[in-house]
């Protein structure tokens, strides 16, 4: 009898065992291929978002940009994410009537709540630079340019986004930001260090210079040949991937093309309304 429940017992520990073992077998299949799954998984990507507002004299354009939170000779990769031209006039247009302004924002504006995540707004900052428009505005009425500032940050600081300040920025940065721009472009900054560079004397890339027709003025951007420059005020100094760029740089306002044109149109009315202008003329005698 103890014989046969002996037998019994070894049987059932068996049998228990192998169940056991069985189902640690399935569970540890499954942990696999979780894990399996967890490792091809892409990781989150690691990127910062900015918005920017170009005001400039004859419209605004808002920019979306995305670079990753890693820099490269510390400076960002940039790559622009999304383009958006507000409807109507440039904001200097809106010096009358600055309750308007939130709605003339509101469409762009609400297209990058849209396509940047949620997660990032806080942390994405905003920024509006006003070009020639507002400088011609400041310099008719001081005033009126600063309430127009004023309605565009109220507008702005209603979005979730991190607000960084909403400025007229000289003649001097408009160029200097046009000739980075074309200059990053057409890729003759070093993005990239690599071990090669290190040991070897190579020198930095050429640039080109930039002249920009804009609404309301001319800028003329370039480094010069000549390390040194006459007037200061039109040097500026950048560090860019690790390298220092000195330029010139000169804004020539009233000097773009709507200005350009007005000016012309000026003085062919001024040439109609004055007298001398318009002269009776005989008819020539005929020929027999």
């Amino acid at each position: 009898m103890e014989d046969i429940k002996d037998s019994k017992v070894k049987r059932f520990c068996s049998k228990n065992i192998l169940i056991i073992l069985g189902f640690t077998s399935i569970l540890a299949v499954i942990a696999l291929i979780a894990v399996g799954l967890t490792q091809n998984k892409p990781l989150p990507e690691n990127v910062k978002y900015g918005i920017v507002l170009d005001a400039g004299s004859s419209h605004t354009n808002l920019y979306i940009y995305k670079w990753p939170a890693e820099k490269e000779n510390d400076t960002g990769v940039v790559q622009q994410l999304e383009e958006c031209q507000v409807k109507g006039p440039g904001i200097s247009k809106y010096a009358q009537k600055t309750d308007e302004i939130g709605a003339y924002l509101a469409e762009c504006m609400e297209l990058s709540t849209e396509l940047i995540p949620t997660s990032k707004h806080h942390q994405t900052p905003v920024y509006l630079g006003a070009t020639a428009g507002m400088r011609l505005l400041r310099m008719e009425s001081e005033q009126s340019a600063d309430e127009v500032l004023a309605a565009v940050s109220t507008s702005l600081k209603s979005y979730p986004f991190d607000f960084q300040g909403a400025k007229i920025i000289t003649g001097q940065e408009e160029g200097a930001y046009g000739w980075i721009t074309i200059n990053y472009l057409l890729g003759r900054f070093t993005q990239e260090q690599s071990w090669l560079s290190l040991i070897s004397d190579s020198q930095k890339q050429e640039t080109f210079g930039a002249l920009d027709l804009g609404g309301a003025s001319t800028q003329i951007t370039f480094v010069p040949q000549n390390s040194t420059i006459e007037s200061p005020e039109n040097s500026l100094q950048f560090r860019l991937y690790g390298e220092d760029y000195t330029v010139y740089t000169h804004s020539f306002l009233c000097y773009g093309k709507d200005q350009a044109l007005w000016q012309k149109l000026a003085k062919d009315i001024q040439a109609i309304s004055n007298p001398g202008h318009w002269r009776l003329r005989t008819v020539p005698p005929e020929h027999p």
